[in-house]
């Protein structure tokens, strides 16, 4: 007895030990180094560029090559793209978590930005869908940037002639999120009440304008400020968080897309319809256990409850781009944009975002 013990006192102390290295090796820093120059043999561009994990200081303005289209692929010239809270997080490999992905000690990947609009500067042998001067918009890594290249067959789709550059970047992350949110894992159908908790924000604003569409009843949940923003993009009923608690208030719904964590999952199951379905969209803060507790919590809770807690991790689709398209081109869309940056401001543009303050969207202008 006293050797099974002793073994399983051994084991513990070994795992312990896996444990903390791990964290330690997830949270370490590696210094930044120089960064590299373009080698101009295909023309320089701008774009910006983090080969390190920090604040936005890591974020550098630097020259590089112009990306060459290979045979599937177009080359577009960024007129605009959009600041998303994905950004920071790449930026800071903040939750550690992520890291297992994104590099460890610093970023493999160390492009920045993923929405962006322009025109087709180039094509390769093998496109068909585009030709040079077609106006698109769509997501990939290295957005932050004045030229992407983007195979044809990816998240990328003609932008609509009503709206602008900058209304298009805006759409990739965002508006996918809401829609997946709402149609995919919340099933949404014509009729329904919806709650959209953070309606004055980046998925927000889409969430509430594609519920609309979607044929819902929608109530937004935002701060006194917003309360006219969000019933002018269509919420038929509108909460103000400072002065009133949702979760109290009596009301139920068929659908909560929760984009804040800022109520618990009990609290939120009490107003929610016997079928109803949650979901969460984002996570708490923190850079290790925090942004993980909501989505952890909504899958223990689950097999106890008849509504569902779903957690969504979205991603581009081009048909989903498209979706979103036709939408804006109806005018059932309009994205709500906050403010514009320049390109090499930048660092200042995350800044405000990781802020958690904008209303809408946070737009590049890339000249």
């Amino acid at each position: 007895m006293k050797r099974r013990y002793k073994f399983a006192g051994g084991m513990l102390i070994l795992l312990s030990v896996a444990i903390v290295a791990l964290m330690l090796t997830l949270s370490h820093d590696k210094a930044c180094p120089t960064s590299p120059s373009a080698s101009g043999q295909t023309g320089a561009m701008t774009a910006i560029r983090t080969y390190c994990y920090g604040a936005t200081d890591v974020l550098q303005t630097v020259a590089i090559d112009v990306p060459q289209p290979a045979d599937n692929e177009i080359l577009v010239k960024i007129h605009a793209a959009s600041v998303n809270p994905l950004d920071w997080h790449y930026m800071r490999g903040s939750p550690y978590i992520m890291r297992l992905d994104a590099g460890i000690g610093a970023p493999e990947d160390t492009s920045v930005g993923v929405d962006f609009a322009g025109t087709v500067a180039a094509i390769g042998k093998n496109v068909s869908r585009f030709k040079p001067g077609d106006e698109v918009f769509g997501g990939k890594s290295g957005a932050f940037a004045e030229y992407i290249a983007i195979a044809e067959d990816r998240a990328v789709t003609a932008k609509p002639a009503n709206v602008s550059f900058a209304e298009a970047a805006s759409v990739p992350i965002a508006g996918v999120t809401a829609l997946e949110a709402l149609r995919d894992k919340g099933q949404l159908k014509a009729g329904q009440k919806v709650l959209i908790n953070g309606a004055s924000g980046g998925v927000g604003t889409f969430a509430v304008q594609i519920a609309k569409a979607l044929g819902a009843e929608v109530t937004g949940v935002c701060s006194t400020r917003n309360i006219e923003m969000v019933q002018n993009i269509g919420a038929d009923h509108v909460i103000d968080y400072t002065k009133e608690d949702y979760t109290s208030a009596g009301k139920r719904y068929d659908l909560i897309i929760d984009t804040v964590s800022n109520h618990s999952l009990l609290a939120n199951r009490e107003v929610l319809t016997p079928n109803g379905r949650f979901v969460i969209v984002g996570g708490g803060k923190g850079d290790w256990i925090g942004p993980l507790l909501q989505p952890i919590k909504g899958l223990l809770l689950n097999p106890f409850v008849e509504q569902e807690f779903a957690v969504l991790f979205a991603g581009l689709e081009q048909a989903d781009l498209a979706y979103l398209a036709e939408l804006m081109n109806e005018g059932k869309i309009k994205p709500v944009i906050d403010r514009h940056y320049d390109l090499a401001d930048v660092p200042e543009a995350v800044a405000y975002s990781e802020a958690g303050r904008a209303r809408g969207k946070i737009i590049i202008d890339v000249n």
